[in-house]
């Protein structure tokens, strides 16, 4: 591992790497994908470096078909992360000596670089097409609701928050749910979806009356069986309309 992990790095920008908030939509809540890191308790976003022949959205699509096993995944540039210190709950000491119990002695010389800048990523998928995938360093890779997402390596709690701010202003300002949600859902699900995002409530009828209006819904003539009520009909985004109401935008406005 060790002789692909530096023919790896001497192939990638060293001072500059990417992160990314994987956020899924499960049993009304909004999840993301965290990482835990060999030999500690520490957790993290999936991330990693650029190569030298790659422009930093390849790498961020070749990072995410690695960790969720998916192409095409919906991805937005949000932030860039360049403070000094980024260790923000686990200093950097700590972490590299847990590490090295686990790989030995000097393995991250040259690999782990004390400055490092990092490009922040949000990506949509629909939560059961992933295959959450560990990587080089780490053990564990699952889904977190957000409420429980504890104190993250790095500066990657902060990375969430921008996260979810900067999809929140999307979502205000563009469709939101064709990644999010499976091909056939019910329009209790999409307000549901808009309501875990937004963290607000909306009356039933507007919202629908509202999310109608754009054009970008197809009501099919099936209902949903064993729906707690009555069984609802279930929708599906014409592909085409959303792609041209997320281009010129829309106003959500409740």
């Amino acid at each position: 591992m060790e002789h692909n992990l530096k023919e790896f790095f001497d192939k990638a920008l060293k001072e500059v790497s990417l992160d990314c908030t994987v956020f899924g939509f499960h049993e009304g809540e909004l999840k993301v994908l965290l990482l835990r890191w060999k030999g500690t308790d520490g957790w993290s976003l999936p991330g990693g470096h650029i190569l030298l022949d790659e422009s930093a959205d390849d790498a961020a699509n070749r990072i995410l078909t690695q960790r969720t096993g998916l192409n095409d995944v919906y991805l937005q540039q949000f932030h860039t992360f360049g403070n000094v210190n980024r260790y923000t709950y686990h200093p950097e000491n700590e972490l590299l000596e847990k590490l090295e119990a686990t790989f030995g002695k000097g393995f991250f010389d040259g690999i782990i670089f004390r400055r490092v800048v990092s490009i922040g990523y949000y990506a949509l998928v629909e939560f059961d097409q992933v295959q959450p995938t560990p990587d080089w360093f780490t053990d564990e890779c699952r889904w977190w609701s957000l409420a429980d997402v504890p104190n993250l390596l790095f500066d990657h709690n902060e990375m969430i928050d921008r996260a979810l701010k900067a999809l929140r202003q999307h979502t205000r300002n563009h469709p939101i749910g064709y990644n999010l949600l499976p091909e056939k859902f019910t329009m209790p699900e999409l307000q549901r979806l808009y309501e875990t995002i937004l963290d607000r409530q909306f009356d039933r009828r507007n919202f629908q009356k509202l999310l109608m209006s754009y054009d970008i819904l197809e009501r099919l003539d099936e209902k949903r069986v064993g729906a707690a009520n009555k069984s609802p009909y279930l929708y599906r985004f014409v592909k085409e309309k959303y792609d041209q109401a997320g281009a010129v935008g829309i106003s959500f406005s409740m």
